[in-house]
């Protein structure tokens, strides 16, 4: 008897692949199932996969064999050369029309060659973000597809289904938009998750070292910002650490080397940001303070010489967690604000038509930075799909603009005490620098004149008209002109 072709193929069974699968065939589909490794395919159907609708393949040919025209194979593997390899072994394989989808965490530019060199050969490609981690594949994941949009009608119905939802019911994925739109959309997803992790890490760092909380007592305030405003997976997660302790009684937490570890999609986003222009300060200070925290033998050593007696808190320490939760919110806003302006710059660089209140909806729910937070932003670009910065919408500026006095204060505490907080100090900065007319890059542009004739722009004449300086009474009118790297 012939066995019914599979509705989408799925090569990589790392844990990442089969909780995928597993969510895939829960939901009514036939998935067929490879793996380089071939004995993972029969441990998976002997296992976890046992009793289920998977067909299982042993080659590649097999597994295109195994599916339904316009066929759809979804890669679940490691970034990088292993992509490539992959499409070269599959596009001899396959016919006009088929789907190849890269499902990992690839670099937005490589999805851009990809898509061109699969369409050249008559193929459609597909780069998508997927974020939520074992879990979200399994149960429901944020999806950010982009690349061919000739692809989208036939695996919306699968990526739909397998999505996570928003309160409301709505599925987190929707089409990002032509070539690397996805992947880039997913990497702003993982920038804003590196800024979001060091703000709530700095947070507890305060709480700690300036108020000398127990982990009992942080446990409480973040479950109680849980409940409001700050209602978010990251400050949920962050209130379940804070509480567990192993079977010996331990506080896992406090036996956790304080070194953090990084995989470079962060790097990946901040190395853009300079590319674009972009001032994308908090998502670098809290790539540069993994960075940091890497040199953990170097800092034990400083730490025996660079000293700092600073004075105890002597405050209302009560007062000063009710301005750490205001400090908290609104560095959270221009993390996304400075985020949302990368994507508008990327936009505008690489031709992508970006649905911005539709980014937020899809990391509404799945995903690791899934907020209540975010269905504020898409309701600031659903009232102005044109907005330049969240800044100045009227519900950010009024929410930071109520909560700037306690974000100070929560600063100077920390910086009185010594206690570093390089994300909420360059938000509060960054805000400072956006809502000032005037910036001293007036005294910038003057010593670039001075040693470099590079010439400069006057208050009293049109933008694009450049003068230069004779400062020495020796350096002549040749100008070195001007230009913007």
């Amino acid at each position: 008897m012939t066995q019914p072709l599979a509705d989408i193929g799925l090569i990589g069974l790392a844990v990442m692949g089969e909780n995928f699968a597993l969510n895939m065939e829960s939901k009514g589909f036939r998935v067929a199932v490879y793996n380089r490794t071939t004995e993972r395919v029969q441990a998976f159907l002997a296992e976890r996969g046992r009793g289920k609708n998977f067909v299982g393949a042993r080659t590649p040919a097999e597994l295109v064999a195994a599916l339904q025209k316009p066929r759809k194979i979804l890669m679940l593997i490691k970034a990088g050369p292993a992509v490539d390899a992959v499409i070269d072994e599959l596009l001899p394989l396959l016919d006009r029309g088929d789907i190849l989808i890269d499902g990992g965490n690839s670099l937005f530019t490589d999805t851009i060659r990809r898509t061109k060199q699969v369409e050249a050969a008559g193929m459609l490609y597909v780069g998508s973000g997927v974020s939520g981690g074992e879990e979200g594949a399994l149960t429901g994941p944020s999806l950010m597809p982009g690349g061919s949009a000739a692809a989208w009608e036939h695996i919306k119905p699968i990526f739909q289904a397998v999505c996570a939802r928003t309160p409301d019911g709505e599925p987190c994925c929707d089409w990002m938009g032509e070539d690397g739109a996805g992947h880039f959309v997913k990497m702003i997803h993982n920038g804003i998750e590196y800024g979001d992790m060091q703000l709530i890490a700095e947070t507890y760092d305060v709480m700690k070292r300036v108020l000398g909380l127990s982990n009992q007592r942080m446990h409480d305030v973040f479950a109680e910002w849980n409940a409001g405003e700050l209602d978010s997976y990251l400050i949920e997660i962050t209130r379940d650490i804070l509480a567990y302790k192993s079977l010996e009684g331990e506080q896992i937490i406090d036996v956790i080397l304080d070194a953090a570890g990084q995989k470079g999609t962060g790097k990946w986003t901040v190395i853009e940001a300079l590319q674009e222009g972009v001032p994308l300060t908090l998502i670098a200070e809290a790539v540069f303070a993994r960075a940091l925290s890497a040199n953990k033998e170097e800092r034990v050593a400083a730490s025996k010489q660079l000293k700092y007696d600073g004075s105890a808190f002597t405050g209302d320490r009560n007062a000063l967690i009710d301005d750490l939760r205001r400090a908290l919110y609104a560095s959270k806003i221009i993390s996304y604000a400075q985020g949302y302006q990368l994507l508008r710059a990327a936009a505008q660089t690489y031709k992508w038509n970006l649905n911005y209140g539709g980014i937020a909806l899809v990391w509404r729910g799945g995903c690791i930075i899934r907020s209540a937070f975010l269905g504020d932003i898409k309701k600031a670009f659903d009232r102005d799909p044109a907005l330049a910065n969240l800044l100045l919408d009227p519900f950010f500026r009024d929410a930071v603009g109520s909560r700037q006095a306690g974000w100070r204060r929560a600063i100077v505490a920390a910086v009185l005490s010594g206690v570093p907080v390089p994300c909420l100090g360059s938000a509060l900065s960054y805000f400072d620098g956006y809502r000032s007319e005037r910036l001293p890059a007036n005294m910038i542009q003057a010593q670039r004149d001075y040693f470099g004739a590079h010439t400069y722009e006057r208050v009293d004449q049109p933008r694009g008209k450049f003068s230069h300086t004779n400062w020495t009474g020796h350096g002549g009118t040749t100008t070195s002109g001007s230009y913007k790297a």
